[in-house]
């Protein structure tokens, strides 16, 4: 697993593209481009760019936590 290049949430943009959604969990961007995609993910589509709110993926890896991530 890589090392999140984040210390904290303080510290992630409003809006996280695929790239730094990989960047936040330490994972290959393909895997981040995956889980944006799943049902479950708070994907905000913008055209044809797939963001997520700073807030909601807080939200989405707080619930995954609590349950363990799958």
């Amino acid at each position: 697993m890589k090392e999140s290049v984040y210390k904290n949430y303080e510290e992630l943009p409003l809006f996280l593209n695929a790239e730094a959604v990989a960047k936040v969990l330490g994972v290959a961007p393909s895997k981040a481009y995956e889980l944006m995609h799943e049902a479950d993910f708070p994907t905000l589509k913008i055209g044809n760019r797939m963001v997520v709110l700073k807030e909601r993926f807080i939200a989405w890896v707080q619930r995954h936590t609590e349950r363990g991530i799958q």
